[in-house]
């Protein structure tokens, strides 16, 4: 199954709080922190919503 290896590179200081919490359910909660998640499109959408703030790489396992 693949995977998408997601890295918060900017902070959402001054972004609306719907951006902010799609980031807290991601399990981004620090700059430069990253997470392994499941590529399917619950977590698409969730992306696509704070794309302007993520890192996004597809993982092989």
């Amino acid at each position: 199954m693949k995977r998408l290896r997601v890295k918060l590179v900017k902070s959402p200081i001054g972004y609306p709080k719907d951006q902010k919490a799609t980031l807290r359910a991601l399990g981004l909660t620090r700059l430069q922190r990253q997470r392994e998640l499941p590529d399917n499109p619950a977590v698409r959408g969730m992306i696509r919503k704070v794309v302007h703030l993520v890192q996004v790489e597809e993982v092989e396992e």
